[in-house]
């Protein structure tokens, strides 16, 4: 059975002192009660809480799945007990304003508590975690009678949220929305639709749930231009909050899912509901990304989260598991045979799942820093500043989303891999692991969506390079001092300024071939996706290393000797073994357009 320990030593030292959180802090805002001692304390809750509640439930909510009779969604056994001590200590509102109950503390402070809950139990997380997107979006667009009216209950958690974007015809293009919304003459809206893959869109863990939806008004514009975003509550809401009549908006059915079965994933049908607009007419995508984003940093923390507690769990069975003898020499002789820890290939996937779940941390924690700013801004009426963060976290998201979704499926199917035959058996949790993590390279847009918003939109469009060029500049920065340098620190330094050369000349003849053919973006874009991961990726390891040698060097680290060692090793480790996978992608990158196409369909079928 699995046994979840929250990695409080690692994420301390990716706060403190990769990243000084501390001082950063300090810096924002909505920073000053964020005191070191306050930030430990809420860790250490959180912990306990993930180790002591939701771990525990993690593989009996799995086997048991929700249930779905007549409408109505019961989740596994446990969850309603565990979600009212959600809501008891107050974790909803953790990084939202005071003034409609929040904590009023930065957002990081929000992932960092997210990750252990994701780790913890992923399916379970997610419906608390749908309600922040719903939260965010109604700060952000909504009018200030909206806010009183939802937020105080979304914050305190008494209130689920979610986003309603798909439809039976549409994935990711959502030009073909057909929901409508039709003007009652009151200012409110009659919503006509179906959304289907709504994840937490029905359950019995809170009295009311608020949907954000896409619709269309009467006449719009065609394609995305024509869309709005509405809000449609699943009780009516009245004055001072209170539950009203129930709307007419149904779960028609829960989905069938190959994993997080305890995660309820609904058909919602709105058979003329009533919604108010959010937002302006037929700028509903807009308001959404606000959304989206959100969701997809969320996303990107569950492949870490599914690293994490794939490689405890292999760790664990790799040193209890003896089978024959290490080929050195015997290492246990007073066994029956060596722990397969001891086994270079068992080392090989228990490192990378290492390096995948610690290298994961930093990029996720690095951005965490943006989102503090983004978010600061925004509360402070900052459009300008709101605007500039959102740019920067922009070309990170879809790398986050993207490549530390893959990396996950990865870890996790390594972690089955460990245990050998013992993984594919169900008793020992790593093979729902493995089930759990597929959906997250699917949903917040596939893998093939990010790359082509990363490549297409992000780089080439919007910023024509400039956003790969800013950060290969702070690559060059971290790597110039040590260019000289023998040893470890040399080796990486020099990987460093190639990668950063390499990364820029790849996006120039991107670039160039697009514009003779513009399928090539499509037929590049998740190559170049796992390039962008697996350098940023490096680029991180390298900023853990230069930390972990200076304590060691000084002797005046807050962690042993051995801890800082052990990133030592683990960063050579991924530069030897892992960043040498960017060369593949970089060289399936720039392969024409035409080998993906040229076969006509006809004969493809053999």
């Amino acid at each position: 059975m699995l046994n979840y320990k929250a990695p409080l030593r690692d994420m301390r030292f990716v706060m403190n002192e990769v990243f000084d959180y501390p001082a950063h802090y300090r810096a924002l805002g909505s920073g000053e009660d964020a005191s070191p001692e306050v930030v430990d304390a809420i860790l250490e809750a959180a912990a306990t809480y993930c180790e002591e509640v939701l771990a525990p439930l993690y593989v009996s909510g799995g086997e048991e799945g929700c249930h779905f009779q007549a409408g109505e969604v019961t989740t596994p056994k446990g969850f309603k007990a565990a979600y009212a001590q959600f809501v008891e200590g107050g974790w909803q509102g953790l990084s939202f304003p005071t003034a409609y109950g929040g904590q009023g503390l930065p957002v990081s402070l929000n992932l960092l508590k997210s990750e252990m809950m994701g780790t913890a139990n992923w399916a379970f997380s997610m419906y608390p975690g749908l309600s922040i997107g719903c939260i965010n979006t109604i700060l952000q667009y909504g009018t200030e009678a909206m806010r009183q009216q939802y937020l105080p209950k979304l914050v305190a958690g008494e209130w689920g949220g979610t986003m309603c974007l798909t439809e039976p015809q549409c994935g990711s293009d959502l030009a073909q929305v057909k929901t409508q919304a039709k003007p009652l003459g009151d200012g409110s809206y009659a919503i006509t639709g179906t959304k289907i893959f709504i994840s937490s869109g029905e359950h019995d863990l809170t009295d009311n749930i608020v949907h954000i939806v896409l619709a269309r008004l009467p006449e719009a514009p065609a394609g995305t231009r024509g869309i709005s975003l509405f809000i449609v509550p699943k009780f009516l809401v009245g004055e001072g909050s209170a539950l009203g009549t129930r709307n007419a908006v149904h779960c028609g059915s829960i989905e069938h899912k190959m994993g997080i079965s305890a995660s309820a994933t609904a058909v919602l049908n709105f058979d003329g509901a009533i919604g108010t607009l959010i937002g302006e007419p037929n700028k509903g995508l807009e308001a959404m990304f606000t959304f989206m984003n959100t969701a997809r940093i969320g996303t990107a923390i569950q492949g870490v989260a599914h690293a994490e507690l794939a490689y405890q769990g292999a760790l664990a069975y790799a040193c209890e598991r003896r089978s024959m003898r290490a080929l050195s020499g015997k290492k246990e002789p007073e066994q029956v045979a060596d722990a397969i820890v001891w086994h270079p290939d068992v080392r090989r996937m228990l490192l990378t799942q290492k390096a995948i779940a610690e290298g994961g941390r930093a990029m996720i924690y690095g951005a965490a820093q943006l989102a503090d700013k983004m978010f600061a801004a925004a509360w402070a009426g900052d459009q300008a500043g709101y605007k500039r963060h959102d740019g920067e976290l922009g070309f990170f998201t879809p790398i986050l989303k993207g490549f530390l979704t893959e990396m996950g499926l990865e870890a996790a199917n390594l972690g089955m891999q460990v245990y050998g035959g013992h993984g594919y058996i169900r008793e020992h949790g790593m093979e729902q692991i493995a089930r759990d993590a597929r959906i997250a390279t699917l949903y917040e847009g596939t893998t093939g969506i990010q790359a082509l918003d990363l490549l297409g939109r992000k780089v080439l469009l919007q910023t024509r390079g400039q956003c790969v060029r800013d950060f290969t500049a702070q690559m060059w920065v971290l790597a110039r001092p040590g260019l000289l340098a023998g040893g470890l620190r040399g080796r990486m330094a020099r990987a460093l300024a190639r990668r950063a050369v390499q990364w820029n000349t790849l996006t120039l003849r991107l670039m160039l071939k697009a514009k003779a053919d513009p399928e090539q973006v499509g037929a590049s874009s998740v190559d170049y996706l796992m390039y962008c991961g697996y350098v940023m990726m490096a680029y991180h390891w390298a900023l853990m290393a230069q930390r972990a040698e200076q304590a060691l060097h000084s002797g005046q680290g807050p962690e042993s000797a051995a801890f800082y060692q052990a990133k030592l090793q683990t960063a050579q480790f991924y530069f030897e073994r892992l960043l040498p996978r960017a060369d593949a992608h970089h060289r399936m990158a720039l392969a024409p357009a035409s080998t993906l196409l040229q076969m006509p369909v006809a004969a493809m079928a053999g």
